[in-house]
């Protein structure tokens, strides 16, 4: 049986990779803090590698960095959402390359906060990325994965867009307040959303290990290009719901700093050019598609 090594195998997007791996018949091996049934720790990988017969290593870890519970001025924060990217996965880079067998694969998460945010720019896998904090931390944890010249393992970077999905994320706390106050876009509406349905985002880290002709970059988005208002509506729509009215900007920031504000209040105009051309089929291409099954 094919194995997976997964970091980040108990988040959301984790959760959803491990069932659909296992109903295509992989076993998987979760990297967490604790061990436990088909569970090592990042610990055990530092000093004994990855396990033998490994078909495919996979980190989709990360400190969520819009947690409201947290303040940006925090240092030890900061420093998570910096560690638990990077440092993960430059570990488990460095033991591919140290390992006896290579795996066929090795597929890393980023973000689409890789791109500048702007209102005018359109991006794909071939733009250059931004300068500020979530650009950097993006340019460094796709860095961390480099591997080696000699190491051969396919190498695959999937930049995520906003991940939705009924049982986690952005949808999980959003849902209950549309279905009580209604839909209201944040700030102008104005600014760009790229999303992927969480179904398609574990389809296309499946793909990625099967597929021996993937390797490189992925805009992970679907290529139903929205903005902020446009889904605001769309899922009020899906839940029988009005959409009136914003959230200001004033409270976003106030709510989680200017820093990561940014993230909710600017966006980028993301398309998968790669993403397509390699041949992934979209399960959910549409964002009414979409709203539909989160909505239900």
């Amino acid at each position: 049986m094919k194995n997976v090594l997964l970091g980040g195998g108990r988040g959301f997007v984790g959760r959803h990779l491990t069932k659909l791996l296992k109903d295509q018949g992989y076993s998987v091996t979760i990297l967490s803090r604790q061990t436990g049934k088909d569970q090592i720790t990042w610990n055990d990988v530092k000093r004994n590698g990855i396990p033998d017969g490994c078909t495919a290593v996979v980190n989709v870890a990360g400190e969520n960095i819009l947690n409201p519970l947290k303040r940006f001025s925090d240092q030890k924060y900061v420093s998570e959402i910096w560690k638990s990217r990077v440092e993960t996965t430059k570990l488990l880079a460095d033991a591919i390359t140290a390992s006896n067998k290579f795996p066929e694969a090795f597929v890393c998460m980023s973000g689409v906060g890789y791109y500048p945010p702007s209102k005018t720019a359109s991006y794909d896998e071939n733009s250059s990325g931004g300068d500020d904090w979530i650009g950097r931390l993006a340019a460094e944890w796709e860095e961390a994965g480099k591997l080696s010249d000699n190491v051969n393992t396919r190498h695959v970077i999937i930049r995520s867009g906003v991940v939705l999905g009924k049982d986690g994320g952005m949808i999980q706390i959003l849902k209950p307040i549309m279905k009580v106050f209604g839909g209201q876009k944040v700030g102008s509406g104005q600014q760009w959303l790229p999303w992927i349905h969480v179904e398609d985002m574990a389809g296309l880290i499946t793909y990625s290990i099967q597929s021996d002709h993937v390797t490189g970059v992925l805009n992970g988005v679907s290529p139903d290009i929205i903005n902020n208002e446009t889904f605001t509506k769309t899922f009020a729509k899906s839940l029988k719901r009005f959409s009136f009215g914003f959230v200001p900007e004033w409270y976003i920031k106030g709510m989680f700093g200017p820093e990561r504000a940014m993230v909710i209040l600017e966006g980028q105009k993301v398309n998968p050019m790669r993403t397509l051309d390699v041949g992934y089929k979209y399960k959910y291409s549409t964002i009414s598609e979409a709203c539909k099954e989160l909505a239900s």
